[in-house]
């Protein structure tokens, strides 16, 4: 009877230190679930979107599930009017729609301004080069001139700036090729395999390629990483890089390719909760070594890589309160982010 006593009379603090003991974040009202925006199944960004909301599903009291479009276009729009919670994009998409009209890249901008898109963390890069079959005659990126090239993209422009960065390191334009018309990354592929098409491109370890390496045979071909060509390159599209990967690494790398680089971004909006954006967030750094297996595009996905200047949107002020939190936050990170939020106002 006595240590029933002692029990009742010591309920209430022992459940005032449990709250304690929860973070901040997790001890407000949280949502049931989320939804994290990709692109096609297929794609790289659809597996990373699955291997992410596995571990958020698996590590946090919400339930992450996945919702692929036809591109990044398409979803954008949602995520920045906060009817998508989170988006898996890539670094210059991200730039374009953040900054609208203001920022024009090959003399276009087709996003819808997305002024309210917000970072919660850079994830690896994303590397893509030219692809043909694997017995075409097509050496040099400098050969695709005058061959059939996928293009126009009018589902997923971001492709379409990813091709105008490889003929643009070859010095080329659109008017050096024969443009066949597709709507989004994966029809690329499949008027490859059907013949339609000469040239296209793809992500490194999709799936797509290695069902077109099984159906046809493939392989990558080094954009021109030659230092005018890199000049180029960086001209036409800001946020690209090149980077080689080491023959073997992959499906369809035959030889040493020099690829066409960008980073990939989890993303949100400026109305996300703090306390959906820390658990989230919370969730993939702590679990962060759990990403790998699930994908080997996570290879990249550290915590280093997590908060830096070199961004082209904002972060959410609840990632940036977290990273404070871990130490990895830099005074130049406070700079950039005043930067980018002002090029808005």
């Amino acid at each position: 009877m006595r240590l029933r006593w002692i029990s009742v009379r010591f309920l209430p603090a022992i459940l005032f230190a449990a709250v304690l003991l929860i973070h901040p974040a997790w001890a407000q009202q949280l949502p049931r679930s989320v939804t994290f925006g990709t692109n096609t199944p297929g794609t790289v960004f659809y597996s990373l979107a699955g291997g992410l909301a596995k571990v958020v599903s698996g590590k946090s009291p919400i339930q992450a599930t996945v919702q692929p479009y036809t591109g990044t276009s398409t979803f954008l729009p949602l995520m920045n009017d906060g009817e998508l919670d989170f988006g898996i994009v890539n670094a210059v998409d991200m730039g374009m729609a953040y900054l609208g009209p203001k920022l024009k890249v090959g003399g276009r901008n087709p996003f819808q301004h997305s002024p309210n898109t917000r970072l919660v963390m850079r994830g690896g890069a994303l590397r893509l080069s030219p692809i043909v079959r694997k017995d075409s005659g097509i050496k040099s990126v400098k050969d695709i001139k005058g061959k059939r090239v996928t293009g126009e993209y009018p589902a997923h422009i971001a492709v379409w700036y990813n091709m105008y960065g490889i003929i643009s390191s070859a010095g080329l334009t659109w008017n050096d090729v024969t443009v066949v018309p597709v709507p989004a990354v994966n029809d690329g592929i499949d008027a490859l395999i059907q013949g339609r098409a000469d040239v296209t491109t793809h992500a490194l370890g999709s799936a797509k390629v290695k069902e077109a390496d099984a159906a046809v045979g493939v392989r990558y071909m080094s954009i021109d990483c030659s230092p005018e060509g890199e000049k180029r390159l960086r001209a036409a599209i800001p946020g690209y890089y090149p980077t080689t990967v080491k023959a073997g690494t992959s499906t369809g790398v035959i030889e040493d390719t020099c690829f066409e680089t960008y980073d990939i971004y989890f993303a949100t909006h400026k109305g996300a909760s703090d306390a959906v954006v820390t658990a989230v967030l919370k969730s993939l750094w702590d679990n962060i070594d759990q990403l790998l297996p699930l994908h080997p595009g996570f290879s990249e996905w550290t915590h280093e890589r997590s908060a830096t200047a070199d961004v082209t949107i904002p972060y959410h002020p609840a990632a940036i309160k977290f990273y404070k939190e871990k130490k990895v936050w830099k005074p130049e990170m406070d700079r950039s982010q005043e930067k980018l939020l002002a090029q808005n106002r």
